[in-house]
């Protein structure tokens, strides 16, 4: 099972760069660029440490084939919804699913969601081959940072400025803040089973 993004976020981060300069107490433009990096890889390590996905984006599930028993787990929760799921048929021929057949079972914001057959159906056969199942589906808390919870919103902030304070590597200085800052993510790890 592997998941890789189609469609990365909008232009919006979850983090705004007023926000962080407020944050970083940075009066003039001279390093918008600077800082603008320093977002974009506060958010990718807060969705790298969560497991999730924090504004929408268009993500694809590979498998070699549709599970035995049914379930699909979605990868970087929150899944908003399912774009198309789409499979290698027997005789080699790209089909695509109809969505009456399948549901996705999002019940809970933090519980891992998992895509399904509907009632009464199965999976279709598909070959014998390597990625001949493609789920495409959109996760994320929503298409505005207004969605993405609090905590994580001030450990991205944390994060920028541990980054643009230690702009050289130290093992004596993470790069990145830990111990009670780190813990700010927890209730937001998808965990593993």
């Amino acid at each position: 099972m592997r998941v890789r993004v189609i469609t990365g976020p909008s232009i919006e981060e979850p983090v705004t760069l007023a926000e962080a300069k407020l944050h970083l107490r940075v009066d003039t433009t001279d390093e918008d660029s600077l800082i603008t990096g320093l977002i974009v890889a506060a958010r990718m390590a807060a969705e790298h440490e969560t497991g999730r996905a924090l504004i929408n984006q268009t993500l694809r599930l590979t498998l070699d084939a549709f599970p035995a028993d049914g379930a699909i787990e979605l990868l970087r929760p929150p899944v908003a919804s399912i774009t198309q799921v789409q499979y290698v048929d027997t005789a080699g021929a790209t089909q695509t699913l109809s969505s009456t057949l399948y549901s996705l079972d999002s019940a809970s914001a933090f519980a891992t969601h998992y895509l399904l057959p509907s009632y009464g159906s199965t999976w279709p056969a598909t070959r014998d081959q390597a990625n001949s199942v493609w789920v495409d589906y959109v996760a994320g808390y929503g298409a505005a940072a207004t969605a993405v919870p609090q905590p994580i919103k001030q450990w991205i902030l944390l994060a920028i400025g541990d980054l643009y304070a230690n702009r050289e590597r130290s093992a004596e200085k993470p790069a990145v803040p830990h111990g009670f800052v780190a813990g700010l993510l927890d209730p937001y790890r998808v965990w593993g089973v």
